[in-house]
């Protein structure tokens, strides 16, 4: 039970930080089309770091259930 309420934490953390990332570069663009390639370059590297730490949170919370 606690294991799911874990793994959904972080999934929530992560979607709310990827949504975050694209909004701002979203408006990055709108201010400054011109930096628009290097704009997404670092949200496409931030939206992995961000996604590679949530899976690493949904791995932990199922495996301490499982340790049990």
């Amino acid at each position: 039970m606690l294991a799911s309420i874990g793994a959904g934490l972080a999934v929530i953390g992560a979607a709310f930080g990827i949504g975050k990332i694209g909004s701002s570069a979203m408006e990055a663009i709108a201010r400054q089309p011109e930096a628009a390639s290097k704009v997404q370059t670092a949200m496409i590297i931030a939206a992995a770091l961000i996604e590679g730490v949530a899976l690493f949170g949904v791995v932990v919370a199922l495996l301490t259930a499982n340790a049990k």
